[in-house]
């Protein structure tokens, strides 16, 4: 009986050492005793990185949405699946059983059949966090089609660039969206999408802001009146254990956006197994994760992984900003929440408010805090378990990508012991690999290299969709049978791994080799700095110079910005040498950000070279208005 649920450190490691040591017979034990299958395998895993082709449990036969829904019907039923938290305070929150949720998913799924959306169809999804989003991810998954969720922050030329690249037939989205003090009008942003790409046939409208739109006829339908009249029960399509399930663009901090496509079996089986292990996931327990499902951590960790365990899992619309800064903690406390995971660019900007704002709310039912989307800085992390986990809900700091689909690397929380900044030891069954610039591995403790993986894992991706090519060069041509994540790592006396950033982050300076990671780390230790962003730009005599965007704290420092500069190069000098000392120090009121929180260098080196002619589309970031207010003040 392989056990889905690791209690103490002496089983993960006996755990760990059985999925390396054998992952078919390990990984075939997980998904025989813990999921529905139609049909079971005929083999449970093919593989060759040189080609590069994998294969999970080939032959199954399975629909994802009978595990996260269809066999929960009978002893979970009236259980809550989702909680949906509005963006304002003043509006109730809604609360769906699993009952609920699967007619609801049925009846949408009925709908996209009716619009003639079928097995292997993509389905473009532009929606705010409401549980539309989760309810329309299901019903194309359900019914076979393939789900291209665009994060509904997204521009208009960044939703047609994927709709294009995917070609997507049909398009599901609403009148607007509620954001804080805003209210944005999502249907517009769509309409002019549309202008470039006449192949989408339908566009299904979700009314949540009730402002008026334009209605284009023919084309435009209200989602409401469909519902109403669908069937509440629909049969799920069988799907192969490698059929596509969604196809998921990362936004990258380079070059145009790649749709990582995701098959069915072992994404499931992954994202489920993780999701129990690292956050200690028990049946009473309330789970909410903070992240966009227009993420993969939304995908994974709000929608598959928790359904498929029975799990209820919450979804926020609004901000953690909104009315004001006590939000999350408010709503931990009105929900009971057990899990609580978001990301360190929310921990630093609520820490930044200090901590009268988590005064009056009572956390106590927190059991485990965690981290996703960015390493985590060592003030952050100490603030965050201080203050919130209250040094005794444990902190899951993971680390993941688009790519792998699941957590790759994370404490476990009551089984693995914590170092602030460190995401720990890598998950059941990943098989990490530390590697230097010649493309040796790296052996033993205490070295720091470029992590990759050499062994495949159930929730990867198979392919860049329409690109094998360009999937081949970027993930397995590094390193000779080894996935390369792009991330550099060092790992620790006791075999810990902490992801210092992508390995791209190194400027040469004077023939050095200076990483970004601890600068930026030295910087941040300054008392006066909330956190801070290095890139190189060119110079005469060392061919490139450290240009430092810092953002301060409000401790009224800001005054005597020429005794902070010195007082930043003294710490870098103390800490790395001067060799890192920066050349220049623009104090900035916030660093451009992707929505999962990896901070923009590409923008912030052309700002620094003083070459702002082509920006890209900025607005995918998380803070499009920050950039303008970089480029007027640059030094």
């Amino acid at each position: 009986m392989s056990n889905f649920h690791i209690k103490h450190l002496e089983e993960y490691f006996q755990v760990y050492r059985k999925s390396v040591r054998n992952p078919e017979a390990f990984w075939e034990e997980i998904a025989e005793e813990h999921f529905l299958w139609r049909k079971k395998w005929d083999k449970v895993l093919t593989w060759d990185f040189n080609t590069p082709e994998i294969k999970w449990f080939e032959g199954a036969k399975l629909n994802i949405t009978e595990n996260c829904l269809d066999r929960h019907m009978l002893s979970r039923g009236n259980k809550t699946a989702l909680i949906f938290e509005p963006n304002s305070p003043d509006e109730k929150a809604q609360h769906f059983s699993y009952k609920q949720l699967y007619e609801k998913v049925c009846k949408m799924a009925n709908v996209l059949k009716s619009q003639g959306v079928k097995k292997g169809d993509r389905v473009c999804v532009y929606l705010p966090m409401i549980p539309e989003l989760t309810i329309s991810v299901l019903a194309c998954a359900r019914i076979g089609a393939i789900h291209s969720v665009v994060f509904a922050g997204f521009s208009a030329s960044a939703i047609a660039s994927r709709i294009k690249d995917s070609d997507c037939k049909i398009v599901i989205t609403s009148d607007g969206s509620f954001r804080g003090k805003k209210v944005i009008d999502l249907k517009s942003i769509v309409d002019q999408a549309l202008e470039e790409c006449p192949n989408v046939s339908k566009v299904l409208v979700v009314k949540r802001t009730h402002q008026p739109i334009e209605i284009t006829k023919g084309r435009d339908l209200w989602l409401e009146p469909l519902l109403k009249e669908a069937y509440p029960e629909c049969a799920p399509e069988i799907m192969d254990a490698e059929d596509p399930l969604f196809i998921l663009y990362t936004s990258g901090s380079t070059g145009s956006p790649k749709g990582m496509l995701h098959t069915t079996a072992g994404y499931m089986v992954y994202t489920a197994y993780t999701f129990k292990n690292i956050f200690q996931y028990k049946e009473t327990d309330v789970y909410w994760c903070t992240a966009d499902i227009g993420w993969i951590t939304g995908h994974s960790y709000i929608i598959y992984g928790p359904l498929c365990n029975g799990a209820t899992t919450v979804m926020f619309e609004g901000v953690p900003s909104y009315p004001d800064f006590s939000r999350f903690w408010q709503i931990i406390e009105k929900h009971k929440i057990s899990q609580f995971y978001t990301a360190p660019t929310a921990i630093r900007a609520l820490a930044k408010e200090g901590v009268n704002f988590l005064e009056n709310c009572n956390l106590s039912t927190l059991k485990v805090i965690g981290t996703v989307g960015e390493p985590i800085n060592e003030e952050a992390w100490h603030w965050y378990d201080d203050n919130v986990g209250q040094n005794k809900a444990p902190i899951v700091d993971t680390w993941f990508q688009t790519e792998t689909g699941g957590i790759m690397i994370s404490p476990i929380p009551f089984v693995t012991p914590t170092k602030p900044t460190y995401a720990t030891l890598p998950f059941i069954g990943v098989q990490l690999a530390l590697m230097d610039h010649q493309g040796e591995e790296l052996k033993g403790n205490q070295v720091n290299g470029r992590l990759a993986i050499k062994f495949p894992w159930p929730s990867m991706a198979r392919t860049i969709w329409g690109n094998h090519k360009r999937y081949k060069e970027t993930y397995f041509s590094t390193y000779k049978n080894m996935y390369f994540t792009g991330d550099g790592a060092l790992r620790d006396e006791v075999g810990y791994y902490r992801i210092t950033g992508r390995v791209d982050d190194v400027i040469i300076v004077s023939g050095h080799n200076l990483g970004t990671a601890p600068i930026e780390d030295a910087i941040n230790e300054h008392p006066a700095v909330a956190e801070s962003a290095i890139v190189g730009f060119p110079h005469n005599i060392k061919g490139n110079a450290l240009y430092g965007y810092v953002i301060l704290k409000d401790t009224g420092e800001s005054r005597r910005q020429d005794n902070l500069k010195n007082e930043i190069n003294q710490i870098i000098t103390e800490q790395i040498g001067p060799i890192a000392k920066l050349d220049k120090i623009q104090f900035t009121s916030g660093l451009p950000k992707t929505r999962s929180g990896k901070i923009m260098r590409r923008i912030l080196r052309k700002i620094a070279e003083k070459d702002t002619s082509n920006l890209g589309d900025i607005s995918t970031l998380l803070n499009p208005e920050c950039v303008q207010d970089i480029i007027d003040n640059v030094v």
